[in-house]
Parts: C-alpha cells; sequence; structure tokens
C-alpha cells in the first residue's frame, strides 16, 4: 500500500505519552502487531512504533513532571507552524508549548482548544507523519468528543482551516466532520458526558477477540464492543489506563 496522503488540518501523527514504556511496548506490540525502534535520546527518549516496518505512531516516557496524565496525544498538519499558533488565541484557545523545530524532521507546538482538550500541531519537513493508515494494527479515525461543541467547531475551523460537515445536529446527536463523507479525515462529537478530549481509534481485524486479549494483556475493557453503522466498535485502555479505541470496520 502506498503511504497515505496527509492533509493540511488532518491529523498526521499520533503519540503515547506513558508512564510505563516497557509495558506499553510489549501491550501494543502483542495487541496491533507493532514493533518499537530505538529510542533517540536527541528527543528525550522519544521512539517510533512500526507496523510491517512503517511508522504508525510515537512514544515518551511520562515521568510526571509535566503534570500531564498519560494519554494518546493526535498532531494536525499545518503548513505554517506559526501562523497556526497566532491564531489560538484569536479564536478561544491557548498555545501551551510554543513552535519549536525537532532538528530536520519538522516543528510542532502544542494547543488547548476552547473545550480544553490539548492538540498538537505538526509542520512536516523531513518526516511527513503516517506511513500507513486503515489496515488492522494501524490507526483508523480520529475524534474529539467535547463538552464545548459549538466552540471547538468554529476553532478548528478557523485555526487549522478545517473543511467542516455537518453529519448530525440533532439533541441526541450532533456530529461534524473534516471533510465529507467517505473523505471525510476526523470528526467532532458532542459529549457533555465524558471529559473533553481526542481519541483514537485503531483498525482491528475482529474486536471482540481484541477486547479478550486487551484484558489478558493487563489493560481494560471500557465500554463493550457495539454494531454501529460504521462498524463494530469498543473502547479499552492500556495497562496504565490510557484509553483509545478499536473499530472493526463493515
Amino acid at each position: 500500500m502506498p503511504a497515505p496522503t496527509l492533509v493540511v488540518g488532518a491529523p498526521c501523527w499520533i503519540d503515547l505519552y506513558s508512564s510505563d514504556t516497557d509495558k506499553a511496548t510489549e501491550f501494543y506490540g502483542r495487541l496491533l502487531g507493532w514493533q518499537a525502534e530505538p529510542a533517540d535520546e536527541r528527543f528525550g527518549g522519544y521512539f517510533t512504533f512500526t507496523k510491517d516496518g512503517k511508522h504508525v505512531a510515537g512514544c515518551m516516557a511520562n515521568d510526571g513532571s509535566t503534570g500531564y496524565p498519560d494519554a494518546w496525544g493526535i498532531h494536525l498538519m499545518t503548513d505554517d507552524i506559526q501562523a497556526t499558533a497566532d491564531a489560538v488565541t484569536r479564536h478561544g484557545g491557548a498555545v501551551e508549548m510554543p513552535p519549536m523545530e525537532v532538528a530536520d524532521n519538522g516543528s510542532f507546538a502544542m494547543i488547548r482548544d476552547p473545550g480544553g482538550s490539548v492538540i498538537g500541531a505538526w509542520q512536516p519537513n523531513q518526516v511527513a507523519g503516517f506511513e500507513v493508515l486503515h489496515e488492522p494494527g494501524t490507526p483508523a479515525w480520529f475524534e474529539l468528543h467535547t463538552g464545548a461543541y459549538d466552540d471547538a467547531v468554529s476553532f478548528y475551523r478557523d485555526v487549522f482551516g478545517w473543511d467542516a460537515h455537518v453529519m448530525s445536529d440533532t439533541d441526541e446527536f450532533r456530529y461534524t466532520t473534516l471533510g465529507e463523507g467517505e473523505n471525510a479525515l476526523a470528526a467532532i462529537m458532542a459529549d457533555a458526558a465524558e471529559p473533553s478530549g481526542w481519541n483514537v481509534y485503531f483498525e482491528v481485524a475482529d474486536v471482540d477477540a481484541a477486547l479478550a486479549q486487551v484484558t489478558e494483556l493487563g489493560g481494560t475493557v471500557v465500554e463493550p464492543a457495539m454494531d454501529t453503522p460504521y462498524g463494530r466498535l469498543a473502547r479499552a485502555a492500556d495497562p496504565t489506563r490510557t484509553a483509545f479505541r478499536l473499530v472493526t470496520s463493515p
């Protein structure tokens, strides 16, 4: 499969902030078939995961010094990292980490949106991002759950240039996508019941079998599998209680 086409404004990379990178390496290695590449001490021990030799995610040790919890983080592509950072505060967000260069790889910044969700911005140089998507063991979908739905839709449209399309606007289900229909690349969902945050879905061949493996590997099932028009979905957590979602696409 050729590398995916990465689009400005859309997710281009994910990374795991973990208080136990050894457990994470074993867990995701066995669950998703990932291999961990050697840590790069130039970048604080950051390392990448590959699936069949193609880069799918990164990982960084969480020593507790930043105050951030273990979490999966998502990064959106930008073609002007400084302009993106400058736009954040004008549109109700905050810059958590200002733009910085990561050697010749590219430049990144960390941003907090109006609902309190943290998102990364990445301007690529030599490193673009994902080398594979939508195959078993790789990222398949990216979704913001937020209690500040209207503000979030406006924020991502104004700061990241989202081509936003309302898929549903009922009292029970409010959902806006980046792009439309089969060409959608990410989404925002109104969800006041859960803490605001970005979610990554990993494609698996069999969600139920994957959930059984999650528990065998020391993780937990957060939401059991359910059938939807978009595939069979579930939510789980790894051994440090870092949440993620699973999907078997129709």
